[in-house]
């Protein structure tokens, strides 16, 4: 199997100086538990996200690398670099500073504007399929400008799709949506040239239909995204917590949610097993990122999703809000024509 492309968690401190030749072939980076991310040049698609790590001590880089050439570019309020098949970009936008008059919150203006200013992106440079996106934007359960926050930015994200020519259900991207201690509203994204498989898991209702009790307007995110195309896919599974059907699972007890989040993780890879047959890692082939509301809840998450994946899988623990107030717990994974590394 030959990658198109590696993901490796590198220690910050680790990150500050490298030469300019280490990151020729970086397509993008995003810093977690760092309220900036000056360690990273310029030319490299970067963020800063304030969800600290909690199973080791300082700032942690999720560094994406792709096959070179690479090109790079500005567009609007997206940084973003590319090859012939893929392109990782990343956009920050205060909330406040963006504001389309018809919007009714601040962060429904800055999420319209950035969806809008992707897909534009997208259509001029002709990479269609909209893979996988992380969206990062504290006080994400909060209630402010008539609302809770999570079901204005749904609000502003669907919007954005319909608006640029995007169906809201079906082939959607997989995606995650976390709350971050303080900062912009912080985007990064994944495309190809051609368009991805959406994945559902049979266990849950398709998020974007979800009844209006989670919110005027639905999710707009697949259970999982992969790539097709002959031999192995990039396969990306969405945020997963504990949810069953529609309703959340396990009020209070980290342990349970930990544990019904992977009965949904390997629904969703049996899902895709039958979607492309044979061509799907297992659990224990995959790397993660886990968020967790509580950082109490650290020690007995841990031991759970060392159980389920090994001692040798990639794993980062992060602080972070989950989109529904009674979730403890969301992981998302990602494998198959991705090489990674780092712990």
């Amino acid at each position: 199997m030959t990658a198109l492309l590696s993901l490796e968690f590198v220690p910050a401190r680790e990150v500050v100086g490298r030469p300019s030749a280490w990151w020729d072939s970086v397509l993008g980076g995003v810093m977690y538990g760092a309220r900036d991310a000056a360690g990273l040049p310029d030319k490299v698609p970067r963020l800063a996200v304030d969800a600290p790590r909690l199973d080791a001590d300082g700032a942690v880089c999720e560094v994406w690398r792709a096959a070179a050439p690479l090109r790079e570019g500005v567009a609007g309020p997206i940084r973003y670099r590319c090859n012939d098949r893929l392109l990782f970009g990343c956009i920050e936008l205060d909330e406040g500073a963006s504001v389309d008059g018809r919007a009714e919150s601040a962060l429904q203006g800055a999420t319209e504007a950035a969806y809008r200013a992707l897909f534009a992106l997208l259509d001029e440079c002709g990479y269609p399929g909209l893979l996988r996106v992380w969206n990062y934007f504290p006080g994400i359960t909060a209630n402010s400008g008539g609302g809770e926050r999570y079901w204005q930015f749904n609000t502003a994200r669907q919007d954005a799709f319909l608006a640029c020519g995007r169906g809201v259900g079906g082939n959607v991207p997989a995606a995650c949506a976390l709350g971050a201690a303080s900062g912009p509203l912080s985007i990064a994204f994944l495309a190809l040239r051609e368009l991805p498989l959406a994945i559902e898991n049979p266990r849950q209702t398709a998020a974007y239909h979800y009844p209006a009790q989670y919110g005027p307007r639905s999710p707009t995110f697949a259970r999982a995204s992969v790539s097709g195309g002959a031999g192995a896919p990039l396969l990306f599974v969405s945020g997963t917590a504990s949810i069953v059907g529609h309703r959340s699972l396990h009020a209070g007890d980290a342990l349970a949610q930990t544990e019904e989040s992977f009965r949904n993780i390997e629904a969703v890879l049996g899902e895709a097993r039958r979607v492309v047959p044979g061509r799907t890692p297992s659990l224990d082939a995959l790397a993660y990122k886990v968020y967790l509301r509580a950082p109490a809840d650290l020690a007995v998450v841990e031991a759970c999703v060392r159980r389920h994946v090994g001692a040798l899988a990639p794993v980062v623990f992060l602080r972070a809000d989950v989109c529904r107030a009674d979730l403890l717990v969301e992981i998302e994974a990602c494998g198959g024509a991705i090489e990674l590394g780092g712990r």
